[in-house]
């Protein structure tokens, strides 16, 4: 996963809970999973501060392939997926959709 492929996601998933603008007022925080381990990463800045998007210049450094000049994370390994984080429990984007539209 790069920063083109977040962009992709975004575009296949814009105007629905999908998204974090969509569904940040339903408690949902943008993160990662490695689902080669089932570690969770909420998304950051490269500073460390909780970022309000998908974005992974903030992403630990041994979920990385590539790095850009400024040595912010430009790629990680092909088992991360973009999702949400929601009272502890990781939501892929299609399951946080289908947690917004109800029963």
């Amino acid at each position: 996963m790069d920063r083109q492929s977040l962009l992709d996601q975004n575009e296949a998933y814009n105007g629905s809970m999908g998204v974090s603008i969509k569904n940040k007022s339903s408690g949902f925080l943008p993160a990662f999973r490695d689902e080669a381990t089932g570690c969770v990463e909420l998304a950051r800045f490269r500073s460390g501060e909780l970022a309000p998007m998908h974005l992974i210049a903030g992403l630990p450094s041994d979920w990385a392939i590539s790095f850009d000049e400024d040595g912010d994370v430009s790629a990680v390994k092909a088992t991360v997926i973009a999702g949400f984080v929601r009272e502890e429990k990781f939501f892929t984007r299609e399951e946080a959709c289908a947690a917004c539209s109800g029963p």
